[in-house]
């Protein structure tokens, strides 16, 4: 489970990048790869979107487990 959890997080920082590099430079390295509305393209986003989303439940797991109190 661990080592799919750092691929879904790699693949959303990847994302990120590419967002950072849309709002600072107004340039999109995903659709200057694979062309922009291509069918690789629009792949490549879905499984940012759903990698993110996964992370979101990653992340309310982490936070749930840390409440719990230790019993012995």
């Amino acid at each position: 489970m661990e080592t799919l959890q750092k691929v879904l997080l790699v693949v959303t920082i990847i994302g990120a990048i590419n967002w950072g590099l849309i709002g600072i430079f107004d340039f999109d390295l995903v659709a200057m790869l694979f062309g922009a509305n291509s069918l690789f393209t629009n792949i490549i986003y879905t499984l940012v979107g759903i990698c993110g989303i996964f992370n979101i439940g990653i992340l309310f797991n982490h936070i749930e487990g840390t409440k719990r109190p230790v019993r012995e």
